[in-house]
């Protein structure tokens, strides 16, 4: 089978060579590029499974490239930075990132995480009924990657789309944070930050609530995340009510 290619987009020349020889010799096809452009070039000519990408670039920043590779692909997409503020984790999370790695870093935990990205991405369900969940008011396409609610697009994240597919196919089944760090990013038990489900918890009631939805992520507390359907007729203040009393 070939190689899988990953793209390095970092400023750096030293850095970039350190990531480019540890993922060879982890198995991957790996090239270096030192420029939002150049990046968003390579990705659009060779489509390689993964982009690494720094923050801190010339010309433009890495939430730039971000936001322009998530206009025409959504290959996954590793932040590998200096920054180490919440504020940049949560940001690129909930611009389409689907990790977030902070400098200095360890090359093994390093290849670890794209392993588990990349194998979230390519498995697949194997029978038919496993990939629509259609439930009143809520509707969900794994193959078209269509979410619907009352009958109206909603739009999310790759990473998003994943959370909420574990959590709605499971309805009713209490997930704790690890157990979803495990089964939805794919991490083990060193690896992965816990504040990184509620991030993407957070964003995805709030666009539940923006559509008037008839279910909701359910916090149970001590425990973790569950997905219900709201029974009745909620009017928009109730459901916004409900939502914000299961956030945290």
């Amino acid at each position: 089978m070939p190689k899988q290619k990953i793209v390095i987009l970092d400023d750096d020349a030293n850095t970039c060579d350190l990531i480019r020889l540890q993922l060879e010799s982890a198995g991957y096809d790996s090239v270096c590029t030192f420029s939002g452009k150049e990046a968003i070039s390579e990705i659009k000519e060779r489509e390689p499974a993964m982009l690494l990408l720094d923050l801190t670039l010339p010309e433009m920043d890495g939430y730039e490239v971000l936001r322009e590779v998530r206009r025409f692909t959504t290959i996954p997409v590793i932040m590998v930075t200096g920054r180490i503020d919440e504020f940049d984790r949560v940001l690129g999370l909930e611009m389409g990132a689907d990790d977030y790695i902070t400098k200095p870093f360890s090359p093994r935990e390093l290849v670890a995480r794209i392993k588990a990205v990349l194998r979230r991405v390519s498995s697949a369900p194997s029978s038919e009924d496993q990939q629509v969940v259609n439930l009143k008011g809520f509707f969900m396409n794994l193959l078209s990657h269509e979410v619907r609610v009352n009958n109206q697009r909603v739009d999310l994240t790759p990473k998003e789309f994943d959370l909420l597919w574990h959590l709605a196919s499971n309805r009713d089944r209490v997930f704790t944070r690890e157990q979803l760090l495990r089964h939805v990013w794919d991490y083990g038990d060193f690896l992965g930050d816990e504040r990184t489900v509620d991030q993407h918890v957070k964003r995805l009631r709030r666009k539940f609530e923006d559509h008037s939805a008839s279910c909701r992520i359910m916090t149970i507390w001590g425990v973790g995340y569950k997905f219900e359907l709201l029974n009745g007729n909620w009017n928009p203040t109730q459901r916004r009510k409900l939502v914000e009393s299961s956030v945290k």
